[in-house]
């Protein structure tokens, strides 16, 4: 009677587990490959999620950026802005008057000259502006700008009444003295008013224009015709 014949050294089992076959040793370069479960393998997170909606934000800034850019440069080709210009055209003096007290009273008629050299933008000039008139920081008067609106290539002449009574001790009467006998007076005048943009039917929000015009005229005499001997112009502006 025969022996059975010894245990397979290697068997090999299919997917369900089922022996699929009798072998011999398996070869000597193979390797088993290990089984793994599949909660091994970690869930994805959401910083793919997190990554794309960055994305489409700098995507979005970089479009509204170029448009942006694209509308300024369109506006600047086709409307060509240019800053008005502001200047002192002429003072008169009505009263300048020392009294008793030290105190001085004087009454100004400044003329200003606005020139918008635009082509197709208008300026709306609003309520709250100022004139100022001082002499060695002390305030000699002020007053204020009408409203008005200024439309293209215009240039308008507005005249102003300034007011004011201020302390006038005897080192500012001796400051002036010396001052009208050089017949140079130096004053500083300062302008201060709200101004709208205006294209077409757009106008634009408001921001502050601020004019310094530092003049040397010749003398203050009430009813005298004054010369402006030299004039210069600070601009500025704050939204």
């Amino acid at each position: 009677m025969n022996a059975p014949p010894p245990p397979p050294a290697y068997v090999m089992l299919d997917g369900q587990g089922m022996k699929k076959g009798n072998y011999g040793p398996p070869p000597s370069g193979r390797r088993n490959v290990p089984r793994y479960n599949s909660d091994y393998y970690p869930k994805k997170s959401g910083g793919s999620s997190c990554l794309r909606c960055i994305c489409c934000c700098y995507c979005i800034l970089f479009l509204l950026i170029f448009v942006v850019s694209v509308l300024a440069f369109y506006f600047y080709t086709v409307y060509e802005p240019k800053v008005p210009s502001y200047k002192v055209q002429s003072l008169d003096v009505k009263s300048f008057d020392l009294l008793p007290d030290f105190s001085l009273n004087t009454v100004f008629l400044v003329t200003v000259e606005a020139d918008n050299m635009n082509k197709a933008i208008g300026f709306t000039y609003g309520q709250g502006s100022s004139v100022l008139v001082e002499y060695t920081d002390s305030r000699l008067c002020s007053g204020s700008l009408p409203n008005f609106h200024q439309g293209p290539h215009n240039t308008t002449l507005i005249q102003i009444e300034l007011k004011g009574r201020s302390e006038f001790g005897t080192g500012l009467q001796q400051a002036l003295q010396d001052s009208k006998e050089k017949g140079r007076i130096p004053l500083l005048v300062r302008i201060q008013v709200p101004v709208s943009v205006v294209v077409g039917e757009i106008s634009s929000r408001q921001f502050h224009v601020f004019v310094n015009c530092t003049l040397v005229v010749d003398n203050l005499a009430p009813g005298k015709k004054i010369a402006i001997l030299s004039s210069k112009y600070n601009f500025d502006l704050t939204l």
